[in-house]
């Protein structure tokens, strides 16, 4: 599958995330400022499933709302735990909208 338009970054929260869903993804997209960039990540804590989108954002982590587990944003990994991580996407930020490569190969998962 080739990239994909997921929201109109006028729709994003710059520093935070917003949930969009994708043909059954449920996806977390963050729009981040130091550099600006864009990363899109599986939405669902491993923890409890708790909304990651609805997270509190510093630097690079984003905070889970439900019981604060921590998890960065560039490669997934949960901060807090070796065995923890979520999924995060290849994504871009082009002709006003965020893009990413939903494929199965396409996600780039941390090891």
């Amino acid at each position: 599958m080739a990239k994909v338009q997921l929201i109109a970054i006028e729709n994003c929260r710059p520093g935070g995330g917003v949930f969009v869903e994708y043909q059954g993804l449920e996806l977390g997209v963050f729009l981040l400022d130091d550099p600006p960039h864009v990363a899109v990540i599986d939405n669902a804590c491993p923890h409890a499933s708790g909304n990651l989108s609805g997270g509190e954002v510093d630097g690079f982590v984003v905070t889970c709302p439900w019981h604060s587990w921590n998890f960065d944003l560039r490669s997934g990994q949960c901060v807090d735990s070796p065995l923890a991580r979520v999924r995060r996407y290849e994504a871009e930020i082009r002709d006003g909208m965020v893009w990413a490569d939903l494929s199965p190969d396409g996600g780039l998962e941390s090891v």
